[in-house]
């Protein structure tokens, strides 16, 4: 008779949510692609080789483009496999490189959902506005070479509280079914060169806040009054607003979730950021 261990599948699926944190600078963004090199293909194929079992497919709370930065994404999977948490962390850990890490993991009911049961997403985006490119932070911000004009940048931030159609720093290519979002008022300051910038909203399009970032930096560079941003909202169309900002200064913080699912709403690596 075969025996039977713990760490052997179970007849039963059971559902998992996991928290990630990664460097988006060596990936094709989140999403799974051909070419195998996103972040969704790494973690699945760490979970394949950690299980030595098929390759499970994830689901995360919001997808991030290349070169976005992810301090505690979260995904759900099922899986025939039982393990503790803290196995599920330290095993998949062994098989992910470098820039990805599983921060924390933990079994939820079937009801639970990544995308659909978040209730808010969290972004922060840094910004540094140097004459000298960055160094230490290459890749980690966004630049510009010109001092910003901080207040102003926040009084124009506050036109867009609240729920609005945000068509105007949408995408071509979104796939949403809506451009109505909800947004938080949106919380900028700074500490010498760097500005940090934080959003939160029930949902965001795509490429909305590096569409923001760019009206905001106009407005900061005086290129564009504050009340500017209220006429490019008003307008709903994307030629009303300034090009896409880099990605390289945009983090996910990640989602929230309702406390009956006892999950975890922040991690260490989300106090690395400044301010």
């Amino acid at each position: 008779m075969t025996g039977v261990t713990p760490e052997n599948a179970r007849p039963t699926h059971q559902r998992l949510a996991l928290g990630i944190s990664y460097n988006g600078l060596p990936f094709n963004g989140w999403q799974s692609q051909a070419d195998g090199n996103t972040v969704q293909d790494h973690l699945e194929k760490a979970l394949a080789a950690f299980t030595t079992g098929e390759r499970p497919r994830v689901l995360c709370a919001g997808r991030t483009d290349a070169g976005v930065h992810g301090l505690m994404q979260v995904v759900h999977f099922d899986t025939p496999f039982e393990r503790s948490e803290s196995s599920w962390i330290r095993g998949s850990n062994r098989f992910l490189p470098e820039t990805i890490a599983v921060q924390w993991a933990r079994h939820v009911p079937e009801t639970f959902h990544a995308r659909a049961s978040a209730t808010k997403r969290r972004y922060a985006y840094i910004l540094c506005a140097s004459a000298v490119r960055p160094t230490t932070d290459l890749g980690r911000v966004g630049w510009i070479h010109q001092s910003v004009d901080v207040e102003a940048m926040a009084e124009a931030a506050h036109t867009l509280t609240g729920t609005h159609d945000f068509s105007s720093f949408r995408a071509a290519q979104c796939q949403s079914h809506t451009p109505i979002k909800t947004l938080a008022p949106i919380q900028v300051r700074a500490r010498g060169a760097y500005v940090r910038v934080d959003f939160e909203a029930n949902a965001f399009l795509h490429h909305m806040i590096r569409n923001i970032m760019g009206c905001l930096v106009d407005i900061g560079l005086g290129r564009q009054p504050p009340q500017w941003l209220e006429s490019v909202l008003a307008a709903r169309s994307r030629q009303a607003a300034s090009p896409t900002f880099s990605a390289d200064g945009l983090y996910f913080l990640g989602p929230t979730y309702a406390p009956a699912f006892d999950l975890p709403d922040h991690c260490d690596n989300v106090d690395s950021l400044p301010l």
